[in-house]
């Protein structure tokens, strides 16, 4: 069966979802993978009206689109997150609440919660997003970090997830961390021990994105090698990085997205360095079988454009794994 092409809602917020429906469906998508903010997917109207999550899903079906994940990407973020002003900024005023920091998480955590609730209305399995992370500040050891720092950032990870974890696997529905700088898990090594620290709970896993592996140098197709039950969801999108040395490094060197000094920056895909053919066969190998979410992101190119030229670039590289092997035709059973 030919895995659906969706669209990731959360750059396209400033749009209604209607209009970004209409907009999509004439790009060419499948569907609509929402994000919890904007108008796209409210967690609380979806929990306290029982007509939303059908309105959702009708409004998407008027325009030929259907949905076959949720995320919530800001919400997560806060659970583990060592909270600040920023914060605010992206949460809805019920989490934020009075700012206090463990507030903060704890209520972060049970919107989570019900973040699973609402997905399990919607008639969706999957809700991709982040979880934060304690111990993101220590990533450069200096002044040296001691180990158990980092095992006590793991610690409150479990701590704080697997409660929500539960929730997610009562409902039916599995969380899908985006391994991202800035979470618990941001490569393979921290994936490991992520999955460790929950004790492999079944209803947690990946939202498989190699834009975010790729430029650090980690082997984004080895990832899906060793994580395939894992892989809950799958983003695609790119990211171009200099084969020469350039004014900011890996880490950045706090300028923004699209600054010409950069080693790395997000791009339309095709246009960046990832081997999609590698990425298109991994998942095949490892039984993937859920959408192919295009998350568009190029602070160079208009991102209608953008968006059209991602979901023709995906149909024509997203060919499905073979049902037979290719020399079958020349054994006999004679």
């Amino acid at each position: 069966m030919t895995r659906p092409v969706t669209l990731f809602t959360g750059q396209w917020a400033d749009l209604s979802l209607e209009v970004l429906a209409e907009k999509a469906a004439a790009w060419g998508y499948d569907g609509l993978e929402l994000a919890c903010w904007g108008d796209h997917f409210d967690v609380a109207a979806a929990l306290a009206d029982p007509d939303y999550c059908a309105g959702r899903r009708a409004l998407l079906a008027r325009h030929g689109l259907t949905v076959h994940a949720i995320s919530n990407h800001l919400v997560g973020q806060a659970v583990c997150d060592r909270i600040d002003a920023r914060h605010r900024d992206i949460l809805p005023a019920r989490v934020w609440g009075d700012g206090d920091p463990e507030g903060v998480r704890q209520r972060a955590a049970a919107e989570m919660a019900d973040t699973a609730r609402a997905a399990a209305g919607l008639g969706v399995e999957v809700v991709n997003g982040f979880t934060g992370s304690a111990i993101w500040h220590l990533l450069y050891s200096f002044p040296p970090v001691p180990a158990s720092w980092i095992d006590e950032g793991f610690r409150d990870f479990s701590e704080r997830w697997t409660p929500v974890l539960d929730v997610f696997a009562a409902e039916g529905v599995r969380f899908a961390l985006e391994v991202h700088p800035t979470e618990i898990a941001f490569d393979i090594a921290t994936a490991e021990r992520a999955l460790e620290a929950v004790d492999g709970h079944p209803a947690f896993g990946f939202n498989y994105d190699p834009s975010h592996l790729a430029y650090q140098g980690v082997d984004c197709v080895d990832f899906i090698r060793r994580f395939g039950d894992r892989i809950f969801h799958a983003h695609m999108k790119d990211v171009w990085w200099s084969a020469r040395p350039t004014d900011a490094g890996v880490f950045g060197g706090h300028t923004e997205f699209g600054d010409p000094r950069r080693f790395w920056d997000f791009r339309s895909l095709g246009r960046g360095r990832v081997d999609f053919e590698a990425v298109i066969r991994a998942l095949n190998q490892v039984g993937y079988h859920g959408p192919l979410s295009v998350e568009w992101e190029d602070a160079g190119m208009d991102r209608e454009h953008g968006a059209r030229e991602a979901c023709e670039f995906v149909r024509r590289l997203a060919f499905p794994p073979s049902g037979a092997a290719f020399d079958a035709a020349f054994s006999s059973d004679e």
